[in-house]
């Protein structure tokens, strides 16, 4: 596998796809007031980082940097089901954590759910740590909270 993790655009068809399968799990997955995605548009706003991880032009992972003042926080970290276990979401997380330090931010969080243990064992592997909810996240009792300074 030749991983490549490069910038791309949401509104374009490949990256488009690959948030919406991520939403559509969550859809799947949890009830409206628990999703905490942004719209598609909104992950081509100039406070986001978006980047795909691809394999000889195949889209395998997509994730985000939502930058604020202050951190960042990491938003559609996803990589389809036949890629996972290949490291793409470690990949993923490190050229995001990359973004953040070229921001000059020192601290990511995060906002996911128990239900997707999977990835809280990538995030916590990965350094993050759990926390309480931040910005305007309210503790709904499925939410997981993560933080990690760079």
């Amino acid at each position: 596998m030749s991983l490549e993790i490069v910038a791309a655009r949401t509104i374009d068809p490949g990256p488009r796809a690959l948030v919406e399968a991520s939403q559509g799990l969550m859809r799947a997955m949890f009830r409206p007031e628990q999703n905490h995605f942004l719209p598609i548009e909104a992950l081509a706003a100039p406070d986001i980082r978006f980047l795909v991880a691809r394999d000889e032009g195949a889209l395998l992972g997509c994730g985000a940097l939502h930058v604020k003042p202050g951190y960042g926080e990491l938003k559609s970290v996803f990589v389809r089901d036949a890629a996972r276990g290949r490291g793409v979401g470690a990949a993923l997380i490190g050229a995001l954590e990359a973004a953040a330090r070229a921001e000059g931010l020192g601290l990511i969080r995060l906002e996911t759910a128990d239900e997707l243990a999977a990835a809280c064992r990538l995030y916590e592997r990965h350094g993050y740590a759990r926390r309480g909810p931040f910005d305007s996240y309210a503790d709904n009792g499925c939410s997981v909270f993560m933080e990690k300074r760079l």
